[in-house]
């Protein structure tokens, strides 16, 4: 809360009439790479560096959410569905929700907790029970990123930390490039805003002693339009956020990864905020006024707003629940790769 109160005023300060951080110098900090798009066309406004492999460290949780949506939708899957906390998921580390073992939450309860609070916890507890294993979980995720043309990609958790003994090629990687891919296909075919735009939610909000208040990690949110999507940080990946931004109908993707403060300081991401807020202003000067966006997003939660947590208890619905999805629209996917005989 300390940083977003002294980041967020500065950044205010820095827009300009026509938007936020339109005229802004931003600090002299260091990125691997980025990328803006057009979220209607799929066309690229500005990048650098945006074919340069990376981790993505927490980022990784957006395809864990496509790999969730993915059952929501077939029904393998529904929000209610109660899942089991076990041992395994309350020992990992980094951000969490503190979850203990055999402790029950819902499929929707602990979304919320990956995508807000950004709790590795959680996103290993969805993966376990969406796949049976966290390792068939992953396999799932690799899958995904093939189907998406994500040729430079690959997934080994679903959550983003770094692995043993931190070797960056044993690790999650990706671009900026294919986030972007990613970051495109969850605004048109899922839900992920709903989950993205919020800033504070209670979980566990039915036990004052165990309640943890979920912080949004995403500094953006409040800017005009910005109501998502994930963040991420690590030792060796740097700050790293896909961002998106809707006005007037049109709609940007920020992808940016890799980014330190000036000389490589750890910034707690002001660099990269600040860059991140001019590629936005920039993709929408860049956008044709002609271009209109049209998703399958509908947010509950107007960004910026707070969205308190309801004590729902998780039910197990009858096997021939009907599960209502949003339809999908129009979107291209890249022809799957061929089969070797």
């Amino acid at each position: 809360m300390i940083f977003r109160r002294a980041v967020l005023p500065l950044l205010f300060a820095l827009s300009a009439a026509q938007g936020f951080a339109a005229k802004a110098t931003p600090p002299a900090g260091t990125y691997k790479g980025f990328i803006v798009v057009d979220a209607a066309t799929g066309k690229t406004l500005t990048e650098e560096n945006a074919d340069e492999v990376s981790p993505p460290a927490s980022m990784t949780k957006l395809m864990t959410f496509a790999v969730l949506d993915d059952k929501l939708k077939t029904g393998a899957l529904t929000l209610e569905t109660p899942v089991t906390v076990t041992a395994a998921d309350a020992k990992i580390g980094g951000t969490q929700v503190f979850l203990a073992d055999k402790e029950v939450f819902s499929v929707e309860e602990l979304t919320y907790a990956m995508m807000i609070q950004s709790a590795n916890d959680a996103a290993h507890a969805l993966a376990h029970a969406a796949a049976g294993s966290v390792e068939a979980f992953v396999e799932q995720m690799n899958a995904k990123a093939k189907e998406l043309g994500m040729t430079h990609t690959v997934f080994r958790t679903p959550h983003g930390l770094p692995p043993v003994g931190r070797d960056i090629a044993n690790g999650d990687l990706t671009t900026p490039r294919d986030f972007a891919l990613l970051c495109r296909y969850l605004l048109l075919k899922s839900d992920v805003l709903k989950y993205t735009s919020v800033k504070e939610r209670k979980f566990r909000a039915y036990s004052p002693a165990h309640m943890i208040d979920m912080i949004n990690h995403d500094h953006l949110l409040g800017v005009p339009g910005v109501d998502g999507l994930k963040t991420g940080y690590t030792e060796k990946a740097g700050y790293c956020l896909s961002s998106t931004a809707e006005r007037n109908g049109r709609r940007v993707i920020v992808v940016i990864m890799g980014s330190f403060g000036p000389g490589g300081q750890i910034d707690k991401g002001k660099a990269r905020d600040i860059k991140a807020a001019e590629l936005i202003e920039k993709g929408f000067a860049a956008i044709p006024s002609t271009s209109t966006f049209v998703g399958a997003n509908s947010p509950v939660v107007p960004a910026g707003k707070t969205d308190p947590a309801s004590p729902v208890v998780p039910v197990t619905p009858a096997p021939d629940t009907p599960v209502v999805r949003t339809p999908s629209v129009i979107f291209t996917l890249p022809p799957a790769p061929a089969k070797k005989a």
